[in-house]
């Protein structure tokens, strides 16, 4: 068993392939943190890696110990108030105003297996064999209250979850006033910490800081995830690279408000905590209820960035990822957002459909617009039924004429939405978040549903459920794109008003579980303005999302490349668009948005009418070249070689490499050319160093100890003097390696 229990010393142990992770009970029945990190030996006792002093002007829980401060401990899942001063992971208000608890432990089980959490998306397992888990007790016998730790350690993965229960078992009714769900004491600061952050079309841009004392940290106030900060973070030491080095990574299984947050103390202690986030948040707790926290993935790596992100690859490929899409590739799609916005007509959508499907696509996709009397953002969302003047037919004809093509057909909605010109609005203006007596601020002119209310969940099924029934849809795209303001219900009460943010989201989850379920065929992809709510917990219900309202290729460089920090390619939808680009104004050729496309899940975002000849040649030989290489590039072990963010950002590399290692693809980006410019080499990652490859293009044969160590010669520059075409001249140039093995 990968949990061990010392029954003498009353510590746990959580160990498997190469992490250990020891917590004990301490002697005042709380729970103390011994060590994370590195394997090490099981062993009878680990009291000897507790650290204990006198320390002056530190109070102490019992008279005359002067050791036994909580100011001074590493603790498992801290509280505030009885000598420790440090932020804690949870606080209850209780019916005399008191905000003091003590939860002592009472009790454990260790079993194999992993459980559901209740409303909430989580990891899973295959088989018990794959993970064991143990369940800690902690009880307040003045409060009647308990609290149950859940961990759940992979084996094979180096992955710890964790998650916590709060269950009131009294009769007084109690205020949830804090409540995340992991936080774990670190020995030391000597860390780097790394986020993901950004803002709508420059999302998950990769930001590093040394950690210093006091509070730093990230968080989003938006009722989502959010483009600003993503429920992500690292811990690396200074002299931690892409591929060797130690390295903590931590992410939330959540899609609201959060807080990713570390604390360094006057010791040097490194705290960190995750969760929903306290600011805004209470959680009325009545006799005999429950409240389930969102789970947080803990990742260990000493092979550096690259062998964390490879653990959060693998896990969330095929342990939050489900359904019939998991492991299958993914249709090439054409979206006509870009090619029509909201002018189009059936015999439009039909002609782009029939020149897709000579081309290669196989999947084409009505974004906004085909709905109610929707002509322009100001106008419809709500009413989920066809606009007839635009399609005759409804889209469920249109959908049987896309079919006959032999195109599979995808829809775009936008489910939490309304505008107050619909008729849902009309009939139903008490059913978005507001506040009595307060401006409704807008967003694109549209206001958000309250989904805190199953009602209005409800409907929204049945609108939805009744268009997925009646036509051959395949894909829906669901997009999201505001964020909350003036947040409440009114069809709440005043003390559960603070409620509201987090039943919000577990009604979008509800929605998402029930159209899953019911509809198992259908691809779902996850949008929010592009990446504003990119986040495990929206993963578990759509294996993809929409990576980025920006499809620039050169943008996309660093969001591709942030992004894959913890989400792998299979989950990143990244297209081909039009140029000049709509986002940025900047012309690439059509080769290179391919070649940062072709990292993520393939698509094209443009009017193939107006492509000249040439250019649809080229894109028939894009298609083929994803088709015959998308299990690789969505299921492969991905490497990041050069660091947009590193340096004046000029340069790009990754690769992807087969699970054999016979087959690897290189992509190679430089932003801006330069006069006479030197050699360039990059050195490769994944490969066998013994068998010998081939590169498309090269005459010579290259060992992988060669490609490993010596490194590939990247294609030759312009140097201003010579005149062949096969040098990399201008700017925006990228060049793609296909790298196989002899045998």
């Amino acid at each position: 068993m990968p949990i061990f229990f010392n029954t003498e010393t009353n510590e746990f142990h959580l160990q498997s392939k190469n992490v250990s992770y020891i917590f004990s009970v301490l002697s005042n029945n709380q729970l103390g943190h011994l060590y994370y990190g590195k394997r090490i030996r099981h062993r009878n006792s680990f009291s000897h890696l507790a650290r204990r002093q006198a320390r002056g002007y530190t109070p102490a829980v019992y008279e005359g110990d002067h050791e036994f401060s909580l100011d001074l401990i590493m603790q498992e899942f801290p509280s505030y108030g009885t000598t420790d001063y440090r932020e804690p992971v949870f606080q209850i208000l209780q019916e005399n105003g008191s905000r003091i608890t003590n939860f002592e432990y009472k009790t454990h089980r260790i079993y194999q297996g992993k459980p559901k959490l209740d409303g909430l998306p989580a990891t899973y397992v295959e088989s018990d064999e794959e993970a064991t888990t143990v369940e800690v007790d902690l009880e307040d016998e003045v409060i009647q209250a308990k609290i149950t730790l859940l961990y759940t350690i992979y084996e094979d993965l180096d992955v710890i979850t964790r998650s916590a229960k709060f269950s009131n078992l009294g009769k007084d009714t109690l205020q949830l006033t804090r409540a995340l769900s992991a936080s774990v004491d670190l020995r030391d600061s000597n860390f780097e910490m790394m986020q993901l952050s950004g803002a709508w079309i420059r999302e998950r841009h990769l930001k590093v800081r040394k950690l210093e004392r006091g509070l730093q940290g990230i968080s989003s106030t938006r009722g989502a995830s959010s483009s600003q900060h993503n429920p992500f973070l690292a811990l690396k030491r200074p002299e931690t690279t892409e591929h060797s080095g130690e390295v903590y990574g931590f992410s939330l299984v959540y899609s609201g408000n959060f807080l990713a947050q570390i604390e360094v103390d006057h010791y040097d202690v490194s705290r960190v905590t995750m969760g929903i986030n306290p600011f805004d948040f209470n959680w009325k707790l009545e006799s005999g209820e429950s409240f389930q926290t969102p789970e947080v993935l803990m990742v260990y790596s000493t092979d550096g960035l690259n062998g964390m992100s490879t653990t959060f690859h693998t896990l969330f490929r095929k342990r939050l990822v489900r359904g019939e899409w998991r492991d299958k590739v993914r249709p090439v799609l054409i979206n006509n957002w870009e090619a029509t916005y909201f002018d189009f007509n059936e015999g439009k959508i039909i002609q782009i459909a029939e020149e897709s499907k000579k081309l290669g696509v196989e999947l084409f996709v009505l974004d906004d617009g085909w709905f109610g009397k929707r002509d322009d953002d100001t106008t419809s969302l709500g009413d989920w039924f066809s606009d007839k003047r635009k399609l005759p037919n409804g889209v469920e004809g249109l959908a049987k004429k896309i079919a006959q093509l032999g195109l599979q057909f995808g829809l775009w909605f936008e489910p939490e939405m309304v505008s107050k010109e619909s008729e849902l609005y009309k009939t139903h203006p008490d059913w978005i978040i507001q506040v009595p007596d307060r401006r409704i601020s807008h967003g694109r002119n549209q206001y958000v549903l309250d989904f805190s209310k199953q009602e209005v969940v409800n409907h929204i099924y049945d609108k939805m459920a009744t268009i997925l029934k009646n036509g051959p849809i395949s894909y829906v795209k669901w997009d999201m794109n505001r964020n909350m303001t003036e947040i409440g219900s009114l069809h709440f009460p005043a003390d559960r008003q603070m409620e509201v943010g987090h039943r919000y989201i577990l009604g979008v989850y509800n929605l998402y579980e029930r159209l899953t379920r019911d509809f198992p065929h259908v691809l779902f992809e996850s949008c929010a303005g592009g990446g504003n709510r990119f986040d495990p917990g929206m993963l578990y219900y759509a294996p993809q999302a929409w990576t980025s309202d920006n499809s620039d290729a050169i943008e996309r460089l660093k969001i591709q490349y942030g992004t894959s920090l913890i989400y792998p390619l299979s989950t990143m939808g990244a297209h081909v668009s039009a140029v000049p680009n709509h986002q940025v104004g900047r012309i690439t050729d059509i080769q290179t948005r391919a070649n940062v496309a072709f990292f993520g899940v393939y698509g094209y975002e443009l009017d193939v009418t107006q492509l000249s000849n040439q250019e649809k040649e080229v894109m028939k030989e894009q298609i083929e070249f994803y088709k015959n290489h998308r299990n690789i590039l969505m299921f492969g072990t991905f490497y990041r070689l050069q660091n947009p963010f590193e340096g004046d950002g000029n340069f790009t590399c990754w690769m992807v490499v087969s699970e054999d290692k016979k087959e690897a693809i290189v992509g190679y980006y430089r932003v801006l050319a330069r006069p006479n410019p030197g050699y360039r080499h990059v050195l490769l990652k994944g490969l066998d160093p013994d068998t010998e490859y081939t590169i498309e293009g090269h005459s010579e044969t290259y060992y992988g100890d060669e490609l490993l160590n010596v490194g590939l010669l990247l294609d030759k520059e312009y140097s201003g003097a010579e005149r062949s075409e096969n040098r990399l001249k201008g700017d925006f140039k990228s060049r793609i390696y296909k790298i196989s093995s002899l045998i």
